[in-house]
């Protein structure tokens, strides 16, 4: 995988192409399968974990997997560093950018508005990739889809797959052109990663929100626009529809995920939201009409509103595997971003 050279930070996945979403996912899953193990290419390097939001599974996959190459992992939470409104005493975005960038060697940010980490990286001389904003959660999506491929490529396919090295700019994966995909719950930054990266990779994505909560425009437009070009160019496309019913967008679906209905930030709406999303808890009930051999995945924390027991802790559920897949995940992109393209 050669990245364009503009990509030297990951704020989302829009700006890879399929065969590096693939090729990214392809070194995760080997990773994960023991087939190559990760070399000290990061000893002496500093990562910046840069959070003003908190987390669980971010934190320790970035860490760990830092960690894994060698790496020194130096969390900075909100309250640890002098970020804030320079109006209020607190140090702008810019200024912290330049400062946090020029001591170490790449940057880890789990933030708010996506226009922090744009600028974060605008002003930022260490590459930053995106550990969570309000619009894009690229790390997620790469360790949904590494999910997905694990349990809908045929067991001797993946096997090969995993055990062969990939070649330059040929996909490491092949398309997954018979699963779909259904998204039920808030139009938020996990399906937005998953529209902008998934009907890529030929899977088909049914959304269904809330009237009041639609899938932003952008992300729509993102969608037509890639369909019109695979479509030039005959590549695989997968079919992407909109619903506010969650019983039509899981009809025949191999995947159902869910997320939180009030994320970091909405607390004051929670009520008003809670009122919002009655119908779209995910059941046995609700998936029906969903192909026989239907998963759950979430990505987690999940609170009980969102997702029966009997799902949750079901066969059918994915979700503890699709967590650990953070790890792996956030080592390729750390090998591929930080120790091999900007080779710090």
């Amino acid at each position: 995988m050669t990245l364009p050279a503009n990509n030297r930070h990951l704020l989302t996945l829009k700006t890879l192409s399929d065969v590096d979403i693939l090729a990214l996912v392809h070194r995760s899953l080997r990773f994960k399968a023991r087939n190559v193990s990760p070399k000290p290419v990061l000893a002496g390097k500093t990562l910046g974990l840069l959070f003003t939001k908190k987390s669980t599974r971010t934190r320790i996959s970035g860490e760990s997997a830092w960690a894994a190459f060698g790496g020194h992992p130096m969390f900075l939470g909100a309250g640890d560093i002098q970020l804030g409104d320079p109006a209020k005493g607190g140090e702008s975005w810019r200024d912290t950018a330049q400062v946090v960038g020029s001591m170490v060697d790449a940057v880890f940010a789990r933030l708010g508005d996506h226009a922090e980490i744009e600028a974060l990286a605008r002003h930022s001389a260490a590459p930053v990739i995106n550990a969570l904003t309000s619009k894009f959660h690229p790390m997620q999506a790469l360790a949904d889809i590494m999910t997905i491929y694990e349990a809908f490529l045929p067991a001797d396919e993946l096997a090969r797959a995993v055990r062969a090295e990939a070649s330059v700019d040929v996909p490491p994966l092949p398309a997954l052109r018979n699963v779909t995909v259904a998204w039920v719950g808030d139009a938020n930054n996990i399906i937005n990663s998953l529209l902008v990266s998934l009907p890529r990779l030929g899977v088909n994505v049914a959304v269904a929100t809330p009237a009041k909560y639609p899938i932003d425009a952008d992300i729509q437009e993102f969608v037509v626009a890639q369909a019109a070009d695979a479509a030039s160019k005959k590549r695989p496309y997968g079919h992407v529809s909109y619903t506010t019913d969650p019983s039509v967008a899981v009809r025949g679906t191999n995947v159902i995920v869910t997320d939180t209905w009030v994320s970091m930030g909405q607390e004051a709406e929670k009520a008003e939201r809670l009122q919002t999303f009655k119908g779209y808890k995910v059941t046995e009930a609700m998936a029906r009409e969903a192909a026989p051999d239907w998963k759950f995945m979430h990505c987690l924390p999940r609170k009980l509103e969102e997702v029966d027991d009997d799902v949750f802790y079901s066969p059918r559920s994915l979700v503890f595997g699709e967590a650990e897949n953070r790890k792996w995940t956030a080592m390729a992109v750390f090998e591929k971003f930080c120790a091999v393209n900007n080779k710090i």
